[in-house]
């Protein structure tokens, strides 16, 4: 009884597994680009809108620091406490234990007590002291959750967080940070929670984060995941709806799409409305962590993103290249590229680059793909290969002979045994046995274009 009972338990799970296994989580993760199914032809290739998985993007970040001499250190100085000034110690950049480089920004937190980047101090007061800290991954990148900057002093009196979207020829601002946004930057002060779905995308001047030093008020943030609920609820489940607006809300894809990162410090946390300046040693930035999620920007043709040259690179699929997957393959230009999309929600759409082809009355731009493009019934069979197995894979059960033709089963015939015989299904066959229309045989070759596919399933 037992027996029979896992049997059937077994046989409900089979059953069950080949109904979902082409559908991805209706969470819409985006995270296979093609799923083999079976069709009346036989196995086919179904083809979806894809995206590689968010990561910690600091593990790829180069920093440049404007000025570059502003690191603590070079000389060694003194830095005192902001809520006692004579609680003091000290940064020398030629000892290890006492030294502060920009690379503590992001590192992981292993030596004792803490690390942490941290400016020289506010000695040439009323000189400004302000620093641009710049942060760049030479690609592409769409952020997945909230920015998060933890500082070790406090929390700069003025500071803007800006973006940009071509590798820093240009910045626009992000959000700015004030103790008192009306007089920094002439803004009225707000929250993310004070936005809408109507005026999500709008730049804002916040206060809440600009607070003066104390033990618990170390954090700014960028609030991403904030922005996402207006459209996915506040717990983030209808992420269909999310992904939706994204395809058809002008702007809002970019909004959260960056290739660089700067944060402007413009004046340190002085805990007062006045400067102490008798204890300028009190005044400085220090930044123990920063943390930016997201991922590589591929245009919905990759799940995956590498490392390659110090470089992040899509590892793109349907037909396309580059570093973010933005343009077709080399004889993959039968029409212009396009990015993928994610509607209709769950799978999207993945707008696969096509063969090329080439026009009548000139030579065939890729013979392996177009032989003998003036009838396909290869007159000359010597001249092309009809089927390689690879890019012309006879279809329904045929097999390539000699790369020269198919030999079909009894059933169906055509140059790649794409038609049924009239005599065996009257209701499907296709008449006549002239030449293929170069519309039929874009649809032909869809299923069969990319190189090297493997012939399992994708769970």
């Amino acid at each position: 009884m037992y027996l029979s009972r896992f049997l059937s338990l077994h046989a409900l799970w089979v059953t069950v597994s080949s109904v979902i296994q082409h559908y991805p989580s209706v969470w819409g993760h985006y995270d296979v680009c093609k799923t083999q199914i079976y069709t009346d032809e036989g196995k086919t290739w179904d083809y979806t809108a894809c995206q590689p998985e968010a990561i910690d993007m600091m593990k790829y970040v180069k920093v440049n620091l404007d000025p570059p001499n502003i690191t603590c250190g070079n000389p060694p100085e003194t830095f005192c406490g902001m809520g006692n000034p004579y609680m003091c110690s000290e940064c020398d950049a030629t000892i290890d234990e006492l030294a502060h480089p920009p690379e503590l920004m992001f590192d992981a937190e292993g030596r004792h007590p803490y690390t942490f980047w941290q400016s020289t101090t506010w000695k040439g007061y009323p000189k400004p002291l302000q620093v641009n800290i710049t942060l760049y991954w030479n690609k592409t990148i769409e952020l997945t959750d909230n920015i998060v900057i933890t500082f070790e002093s406090g929390r700069p009196d003025l500071m803007i967080l800006e973006k940009s979207l071509d590798y820093g020829r240009t910045w626009q601002p992000y959000q700015y940070y004030a103790s008192d946004c009306l007089n920094a930057f002439n803004m009225e002060p707000k929250t993310v929670r004070d936005l809408s779905q109507q005026t999500v995308l709008e730049i804002i001047c916040t206060e809440e984060y600009s607070a003066g030093y104390t033990a618990n008020s170390k954090i700014v943030h960028f609030e991403i995941k904030d922005r996402f609920a207006f459209f996915a609820g506040p717990r983030l489940r209808n992420m269909a709806s999310l992904y939706g607006q994204l395809d058809t809300t002008k702007n809002l894809r970019d909004f959260f799409t960056i290739t660089d990162l700067r944060i402007r410090l413009l004046k340190p946390a002085t805990g007062d409305i006045y400067v102490d300046r008798q204890h300028l040693t009190r005044y400085f930035y220090a930044i123990s962590n920063i943390q930016v999620v997201g991922r590589c920007k591929c245009n919905l043709h990759a799940t995956g993103c590498r490392e390659e040259n110090k470089k992040l690179l899509c590892e793109c699929e349907h037909n396309t290249t580059g570093p973010d997957c933005g343009k077709c393959k080399k004889n993959y230009q039968g029409r212009p590229w396009s990015p993928g999309s994610y509607l209709p929600i769950p799978k999207g759409t993945a707008n696969i680059c096509l063969p090329s082809i080439s026009s009548f009355g000139t030579p065939p731009k890729f013979d392996r793909i177009w032989p003998n493009i003036s009838s396909l019934g290869v007159s000359n069979p010597n001249q092309a290969n009809v089927c390689d197995n690879e890019l012309q894979i006879c279809q329904n059960g045929g097999t390539c002979h000699n790369n020269a033709r198919c030999i079909c089963p009894p059933a169906y015939t055509g140059v790649l045994c794409e038609k049924r015989k009239c005599e065996k299904d009257p209701e499907g066959c296709i008449t006549g046995q002239g030449a293929i229309s170069l519309p039929q045989l874009i649809l032909l070759l869809l299923p069969i274009a990319p190189l090297g596919l493997s012939g399992g399933f994708v769970f």
